[in-house]
């Protein structure tokens, strides 16, 4: 018999050597008494399953949608789900599930002819979806050697599987089927189709917007927020991908073994530096326009997603053209340390908009816009208190002042300011290489790495200790940066397409420092199965001004 310790109850009970996770959650459902429906679990701080079957005595955590890896598995699913229902109504088409988007995900449908779909195509589809669930249709899980696994998706004509498979050095591979329908998935999906209650499917513009559970409630749809500049950002970066022929990690290993990883950091960082020199040039007309000058240039965007870099970098190409950035730091106009607002748990909130003084912020930029001598504060760190230490700022005819932080398109800020003389740049790491087509990679994945590295490279925190602190990253990030990121005036993509060959290198040792006791070493496992599926890359060809630098270490700028 098996000892089996549920954590959410912390009560151990005996099972029989190879009984199911359904079986246990069966017998601890009463104890536990989960206020939303299970979808998988944690057995040893490992993301699995509810087939997973128990050989040894273990540590097992029964999770909901709620939960970052029952929310994926449940997406999953779902997304499987969908597939299916689009080869059963449309034999030979294409289903491409690109990203995140207006709390949902947004996918590219194509017809075996090149068609795209339209609103009867839509509700055919979620018909048959339905259909589906309400059959109640089992995944079934198989694990074979990759060779087969490959010979399966070759025969299908599923090359991007294919060249996932081919690059990724795995001895064994599992695959998945929904009837007669076979898929790859490169994490667990729920028992079966009846699980998946709470989805929706939209017409968005030329594809597809299925719409999932809110992470806070999956009973209810999360709720959709309109994100179209953001689905333009998304849709310039997919353009290039098609032209340097990159869509997934099959794609960006196929190049690196040719030997094309050097062409491909080039092409990606002279984009990147195309767009900024675009930004810096809109900026300098705007300057210098008779009507409402811009004169105040805000930058903000997520954790990890390059805004420090991106600020230095813009700076340079404004100097090009002629004007003198002056950046103005939000952390001086910070409010004493005893007044700063706390979290329920008493630690202090410092993403909060009121950890800023943000009316006196306000009135200098107003005066110094105005022409006028200002003496600044500098806030002391040690102390927690602001000081004026005689520090005076007086601009220039050619000066526009640059503001970077979280806050920075919060209205609050700038809330007296007209906002023609703003130029507002939001800044994220937009991930749009995929594993295959039906396996994102999502966006606060990459940022996550790129925080891990950082952190770790600065002696700040250990990967397990950025791990713990990243739900409250998020958090405060869907209260005080997302809503304002749809008023930019420009958005800019930060990630690179040859980004997670390059973040390999540098983050297998420190995720595999994680220990396998703790809760974050589910995190690190995660993350350390999906980066494998790159191969790795040197960074010695990375450029010492490249966003990457800020993350990876040897940044040319100083910070």
């Amino acid at each position: 018999m098996l000892q089996i310790r549920c954590k959410n109850n912390n009560i151990t009970k005996s099972f029989p050597e190879g009984i199911s996770l359904l079986d246990v959650y069966q017998e601890f459902a009463d104890d536990i008494r989960m206020p939303y429906p299970v979808v998988s679990a944690k057995v040893n701080n490992t993301s699995q399953g509810l087939k997973f079957r128990l050989f040894q005595n273990r540590d097992v955590e029964f999770l909901d949608a709620r939960a970052g890896s029952g929310h994926r598995v449940y997406v999953r699913s779902l997304s499987f789900v969908l597939y299916k229902a689009t080869q059963d109504l449309f034999p030979g088409s294409k289903l491409f599930i690109e990203h995140s988007l207006c709390r949902g995900y947004y996918c590219n449908f194509k017809k075996r002819g090149g068609e795209g779909v339209n609103d009867e195509d839509v509700e055919r589809i979620k018909t048959r979806m339905q259909e589906i669930i309400d059959l109640d249709m089992p995944f079934r899980r198989t694990e074979a050697t990759t060779e087969e696994a490959i010979r399966v998706f070759t025969e299908r004509g599923f090359s991007d599987k294919v060249k996932l498979l081919e690059t990724s050095g795995q001895i064994y591979s599992d695959y998945y089927t929904l009837g007669d329908t076979v898929d790859y998935y490169y994490g667990p999906l729920v028992p079966s189709a009846g699980y998946l209650k709470v989805w929706g499917l939209e017409h968005y513009e030329e594809g597809l917007l299925l719409r999932v559970p809110d992470w806070n409630n999956p009973l209810k749809l999360a709720e959709k927020v309109a994100q179209p500049k953001t689905f333009e950002m998304f849709a310039e970066k997919t353009h290039w991908d098609i032209i340097m022929r990159l869509s997934n990690a099959g794609d960006v290993n196929k190049a690196i073994m040719r030997g094309h990883a050097s062409e491909l950091i080039q092409v990606s960082e002279a984009l990147q530096e195309k767009k900024i020199v675009q930004i810096a040039e809109e900026i300098d007309r705007r300057f210098h326009r008779k009507q409402d000058p811009v004169r105040l240039i805000l930058i903000t965007g997520p954790s990890s997603s390059g805004k420090t870099t991106f600020c230095k970098r813009l700076s340079v190409q404004l100097l090009a053209c002629g004007l003198r950035p002056v950046s103005f730091s939000t952390d001086d106009y910070f409010v004493n340390r005893v007044d700063t607002p706390k979290l329920p748990n008493g630690d202090y909130d410092f993403d909060n908009i009121e950890t800023v003084e943000y009316s006196l912020l306000e009135d200098h930029l107003i005066r110094l816009m105005q022409g006028e001598r200002v003496e600044v504060p500098e806030y002391n760190f040690v102390t927690g208190k602001r000081e004026y230490n005689g520090k005076k700022l007086k601009l220039a005819g050619d000066t526009v002042l640059i503001i970077e932080g979280i806050h920075a398109l919060n209205p609050l800020l700038t809330k007296k300011i007209p906002d023609a003389v703003k130029y507002k740049i939001y800044i994220s790491a937009l991930t749009s290489i995929s594993l295959d087509d039906h396996n994102w990679i999502p966006t606060r994945d990459n940022r996550l790495l790129r925080r891990i590295i950082r952190d770790y490279n600065k002696g700040a925190f250990t990967a397990q200790q950025t791990i713990a602190q990243w739900k409250n990253v998020l958090a405060a990030e869907d209260q005080w940066i997302f809503p304002y990121q749809e008023t930019a005036d420009v958005m800019f993509n930060s990630a690179l397409n040859i980004e997670f060959a390059v973040l390999r290198t540098h983050a297998e040792l420190i995720l595999s420092s994680v220990p396998k006791n703790c809760t974050e070493y589910a995190e690190a496992h995660r993350l350390l199965k999906f980066i494998h599926f790159f191969l790795p890359v040197s960074d010695k060809e990375i450029p010492p001004t490249s966003i990457m630098r800020e993350f990876v270490g040897g940044s040319s700028f100083k910070y």
